[in-house]
């Protein structure tokens, strides 16, 4: 199995909504909201994922497949509006020196799982190296479908 890294994220993050009424009030607000949101996403990190190569933060070098569970206290926000926040992390992920960059080298892909905890709202992120016995990048699958398909034909 490959490896798993977690970490998590107490309380809600900022939602689309949230972000455009920001933009649209200021625009240094909306970008003020985006760096308190990542810098705090980057203590979260700092402190749950402790270095396997820096002493600070795990660096992983290989493609990733991120995995997000946003538990929210209610059913009030939008599931689409909720994961927006994902931008926040992936770029936090970046700024914590965790992954090179947050493109499609790097992030093969994601998903996101919802579910309501009233008492402690949070976003438990966990990423996972793709490829090699672990989740496949798309090539990988177009690939392993093409053998398949030839097989048996």
């Amino acid at each position: 199995m490959n490896k798993q890294y977690k970490f998590t994220i107490p309380g809600t993050l900022p939602g689309l909504n949230e972000y455009i009424n920001a933009e649209r009030g200021n625009r240094y607000q909306a970008a003020k909201l985006k760096r308190q949101t990542e810098e705090m996403i980057v203590m979260c990190i700092w402190e749950q994922m402790p270095g396997l190569v820096s002493q600070y933060v795990v660096e992983i070098s290989e493609p990733v497949h991120i995995e997000y569970h946003w538990y929210e206290p209610n059913r009030r926000r939008d599931k689409d509006n909720i994961a927006f926040a994902k931008k926040f992390v992936q770029d936090a992920l970046v700024k914590a020196g965790v992954l090179a960059n947050d493109g499609w080298q790097e992030i093969v892909s994601f998903a996101d799982r919802f579910g309501i905890d009233k008492d402690n709202p949070r976003v438990e992120v966990v990423i996972e190296r793709a490829g090699k016995g672990g989740v496949k990048t798309w090539e990988q699958q177009k690939e392993s479908n093409g053998r398949r398909s030839a097989l048996r034909g």
